[in-house]
């Protein structure tokens, strides 16, 4: 800490700006890459929200679809977050949309930062890259697994899949010196810092504003962005963490129906729109064919995948929050900008 400059990409996104004030919390120097400068208001609208609108954070721009500006971005860093990639709510009409950014962004921000001399990049993948292509068995998933990018795993799973591989190739063939790390998340909640979210959040949003007919039968494993940040932090600095790859994730998948009671109950009359009936699986596949919102939908009705958590936890002594609280949190966040 103290004269040492982290790179975060992305920090106009929602785990991006949630690094940078874990960063500056720690008294880490910050500098951000945003896709272009008109994107910096975001970062700083979102250290407002965080409390921390005096901030010295250098801004800068670089996409990750081109070459320009990545040089600029890492010179002088000791590390890197790499938390920048596409991810949508609606699925493209072409994987190569987030593919090619993905995996050719995180070979651009790897390259720089080895001829850089940065000490270790920690790329943000994700569960994607693990639980995915192959039927969820009765253990849970763990570090060791990963997903079949041959298999119909849909455009994002696909690209981050794609995009740690490449990211572990590099490392083994050109990597000279530089160190990587991989931090591979669930799905991300908990407090939002400004007004663009996430698939995820977009979720607990659209329970908590009754904007659903019914909570249809899949579940998901949570994990709150604030521990995420953390443990990109753990990965970032720690020697074991060094050619690791680490699941975040706070505990055993919920389904929706249990999702909304959590919010039911601890939110009492503000959490009085959610849905309460469970949509038979029928229904929700045959809504599929006029609502393409729902398509994405239908390969998860009825599959549960839970993953591990065990190796953050016994190796980097990473200590996530219970997931009902991030629930709350992720609620209150939203009536605080007034988007319920």
């Amino acid at each position: 800490m103290g004269d040492e400059l982290v790179l975060v990409t992305g920090g106009s996104g929602f785990l991006g700006a949630h690094c940078i004030v874990a960063l500056l919390e720690r008294g880490y120097r910050v500098r951000t890459t945003v896709r272009s400068m008109d994107r910096q208001v975001e970062v700083w609208a979102a250290l407002d929200m965080a409390g921390l609108p005096d901030a010295a954070v250098e801004i800068v721009a670089a996409d990750l679809t081109s070459d320009a500006g990545w040089a600029e971005a890492v010179a002088g860093c000791d590390y890197v977050l790499h938390t920048a990639s596409p991810f949508p709510v609606n699925a493209p009409k072409d994987e190569n949309e987030l593919i090619v950014p993905a995996r050719d962004g995180a070979l651009r921000v790897l390259s720089a930062s080895r001829d850089a001399g940065v000490k270790r990049v920690v790329l943000t993948s994700s569960f994607a890259a693990v639980g995915y292509g192959h039927r969820p068995g009765d253990t849970d998933f763990t570090e060791a697994d990963w997903s079949n990018p041959d298999a119909d795993i849909g455009a994002y799973t696909k690209s981050k899949t794609l995009a740690e591989r490449a990211a572990w190739d590099f490392i083994a063939a050109d990597g000279g010196t530089l160190e990587l790390a991989v931090v591979n998340p669930v799905a991300i909640i908990g407090p939002v810092l400004g007004p663009k979210l996430s698939a995820s959040i977009e979720l607990v949003r659209r329970l908590l504003s009754g904007g659903m007919p019914g909570l249809p039968r899949i579940s998901t494993a949570l994990v709150d962005v604030r521990d995420v940040a953390d443990l990109h932090l753990r990965a970032m600095v720690d020697p074991a963490a060094a050619g690791e790859r680490f699941l975040a994730v706070a505990g055993p998948a919920l389904g929706m129906e249990q999702m909304a009671h959590i919010l039911r109950t601890r939110l009492g009359d503000e959490g009085s729109k959610m849905p309460t009936r469970v949509l038979p699986d029928w229904l929700v596949r045959a809504a599929a064919v006029f609502v393409p919102a729902l398509r994405q939908l239908v390969p998860r009705l009825g599959v549960v995948r839970n993953a591990s958590n065990a190796k953050a936890v016994g190796t980097l002594g990473w200590a996530p929050r219970p997931v009902g609280d991030s629930l709350v949190d992720t609620a209150r966040s939203l009536q605080k900008l007034g988007m319920l």
